[in-house]
């Protein structure tokens, strides 16, 4: 009988500690300590030695980095394992539509001259390699469209009221989720030159 009712916990106890251990691995169910220990260990950064911009939505980008982890890692690897400053101008496909980087070099702009721009089906991971902008980041929920949705293109622009301006450069990147609305592009002084590189993750 004891033998019976010991099993019997054995089991219990070891089917808890599954559902516990099924919980902590879903993204959806941590706390706020769960979540910044996950976040600030890094290593969903693949190696990349770059300190991501404090904008970043660490809830969401835990959500979809675990829903298509190769998919993530892919993305950083090639940040982490390439010289970004030699790379050609152009595209990058590391798995067709589903994952692809765009390198591009442009002057900078007045702040009249850029929009708010938001997409659908993919998450930007945006790097400046040199150079400096700065970029307004607002929720799509506090902005006012301005151009619909261009399914083909993937964006739609917007106005803000707000502007919550970051600065993007060498030392930080940023990631741009369906929800962030951002406004890249902006010159800090006089309009410079810059290069950036732009991962493009496909979520939808």
């Amino acid at each position: 009988m004891k033998t019976t009712t010991f099993l019997i916990i054995l089991i219990i106890s070891a089917m808890t500690n599954s559902c516990s251990s099924s919980l902590t691995k879903n993204p959806k169910n941590w706390n706020d300590k769960e979540l910044s220990q996950w976040f600030h260990a890094g290593e969903w950064k693949s190696g990349w030695d770059i300190s991501p911009n404090k904008s970043i939505n660490k809830k969401e980008l835990a959500i979809q980095f675990f829903k298509n982890k190769e998919r993530w890692k892919q993305a950083f690897e090639f940040l982490a394992s390439n010289d970004l400053e030699k790379l050609s101008i152009g595209r990058y496909d590391l798995d067709g539509d589903n994952l692809f980087v765009k390198v591009e070099e442009y002057e900078t702009k007045d702040e009249n001259d850029a929009r708010f721009e938001a997409h659908k089906k993919y998450v930007d991971i945006q790097y400046l390699v040199f150079g400096e902008e700065r970029i307004g980041i607002s929720q799509l929920k506090n902005t006012t469209e301005l151009i619909p949705y261009d399914n083909l293109k993937d964006i739609s622009f917007f106005t803000a009221k707000y502007n919550n301006y970051q600065i993007a450069s060498p030392s930080t990147f940023f990631i741009f989720f369906p929800e962030d609305a951002h406004r890249p592009c902006v010159k800090t002084g006089k309009k410079s030159k810059v290069r950036k590189v732009v991962v493009k993750v496909r979520i939808n």
